[in-house]
């Protein structure tokens, strides 16, 4: 496993929900992107500041 090149980013997207992304899941297909925070060296720390951002009500939950 190559963890140490992965980072993980929150972005916000239109509806106001916010989802966690890997830089590794590509960038050529983009929506729309509002807002993003990041990176995050690992996806649990990631899901951990988006609940953060969901009691500040920076993002809607899903």
């Amino acid at each position: 496993m190559t963890d140490s090149t992965e980072n993980w980013y929150i972005v916000k997207r239109p509806a106001g929900n916010c989802e966690i992304v890997s830089n590794l899941d590509g960038g050529e297909d983009k929506p729309e992107i509002i807002e993003q925070w990041g990176p995050f060296p690992s996806q649990g720390e990631a899901i951990a500041r988006r609940v953060g951002l969901i009691r500040a009500g920076k993002c809607q939950p899903q």
